[in-house]
């Protein structure tokens, strides 16, 4: 009977450690594992090199290191990647890298799907077909990594700095396997990213807000868009069962929230929606009646096919940044990247659902065409 092979990248050290002792290791040799998979980022045992070369003849017979298969590259013309990656199990995820002068910010993904449904966002559109296991929300980054030659960790000139939870899925409704990958990444001795460069964005799961902030203790954005409930209820649905009441308050309680270290509200800019004077004075005069140390990330909505919803005007998006500026918030409107490879915010959606779709149909037609003419 043969024993299925074990994916060693999504352990934990003591994991591996354990992993290891299983077939009779000793324990400092899981040290020198991860070593070579998350900081020097090594694909093949046969690579290495400081192992024995019998051990590195016996890992392969227990073990395995996997990365999420890149089944399409894209590169944007202001400079955004895009990467869509076909997990073990067929299923696809998409990730993103935003880069800025000297360095970039990693979007990745926490589910296949959503369950959340928010009306502005494309990706809401996928149904919710699982979470993400640990190994493959690390294996994002390292596969991102991998395609810029950023091994090892620490490499001067890296593009990917920054990560943020903001791809497809909420990560909080995969919170084990979140806080698994991100202890992962955030070890100095691996890929080490630091937790003040980690952002997790939540659309309202209140319950696991504390935890996030006790457990996984990185920064926090939320996914705001509207400052009534009778609104948010019909943007980000999940306000029905976790109204702005609520949400917050969670803000305000969130562990190591404080000036030094504020929430980020993100608003995409919806044309005569969530776009007037009275909504940026409303939306200052809640952060300040639950005091919560926020800042603003005013985004202009981006496009995606079958939307009814269109991007606010460059002078509405200003003036609600300018009456928010005036108030004392932080609040800069995010320049649109990866529009044209469908990279931007809210526009991440499996390219095989879209691809399913053209397929059924041409299926239908070509059946159609080859049917029998109907008997006169």
């Amino acid at each position: 009977m043969t024993t299925a092979r074990t994916n060693l990248i999504g352990l934990t050290r003591e994991e591996l450690t354990e992993a290891l002792a299983a077939i009779g290791e000793k324990p400092f040799r899981a040290k020198q594992l991860w070593h070579w998979l998350y900081h020097q980022g090594a694909k093949s045992f046969d690579d290495m090199t400081t192992l024995s070369k019998s051990m590195r003849e016996k890992l392969p017979e227990h073990f395995y290191v996997g990365r999420p298969e890149v089944v399409q590259h894209l590169t944007s013309v202001d400079g955004t990647q895009k990467w869509l990656f076909r997990l073990e199990d067929g299923n696809e995820i998409e990730a993103v890298l935003i880069p800025e002068e000297d360095r970039g910010a990693l979007c990745i993904s926490s589910q296949v799907g959503c369950s959340l449904n928010c009306a502005f966002c494309n990706t809401g559109t996928q149904r919710i077909v699982r979470n993400l296991t640990a190994a493959e929300l690390v294996g994002q980054v390292m596969a991102a990594r991998d395609s810029q030659g950023e091994w090892p960790s620490g490499l001067d000139g890296r593009k990917i700095v920054n990560i943020v939870l903001m791809g497809m899925g909420e990560p909080l409704m995969n919170f084990d396997n979140v806080k698994k990958a991100l202890k992962i990444i955030k070890d100095g001795e691996g890929i080490a990213i630091s937790r003040r460069r980690i952002t997790l964005s939540t659309s309202g799961v209140v319950p696991m807000m504390a935890r996030a902030g006790e457990e996984i203790d990185v920064d926090l954005a939320i996914s705001l868009h509207a400052v009534r409930d009778e609104l948010r209820d019909v943007l980000v649905p999940i306000n029905k069962k976790y109204p702005l009441d609520s949400l917050l308050k969670a803000c305000a309680a969130y562990p190591g929230a404080r000036n030094s270290r504020r929430i980020t509200m993100e608003y995409v800019m919806l044309k005569d929606v969530n776009d007037s004077e009275a909504d940026a004075h409303l939306l200052a005069k809640l952060m300040r009646q639950y005091d919560i140390p926020a800042k603003f990330n005013l985004i202009p909505f981006n496009p995606w096919p079958g939307t009814s919803y269109e991007t606010s005007s460059n002078n509405a998006v200003h003036r609600f940044s300018k009456i928010l500026n005036d108030l004392g918030f932080s609040a800069p409107i995010r320049h649109p990247r990866g529009r044209d490879i469908m990279a931007a915010c809210g526009q991440l959606k499996s390219a095989s659902e879209n691809q399913k779709l053209k397929d059924l149909a041409a299926k239908r037609e070509a059946a159609l065409d080859s049917a029998p003419a109907p008997s006169i």
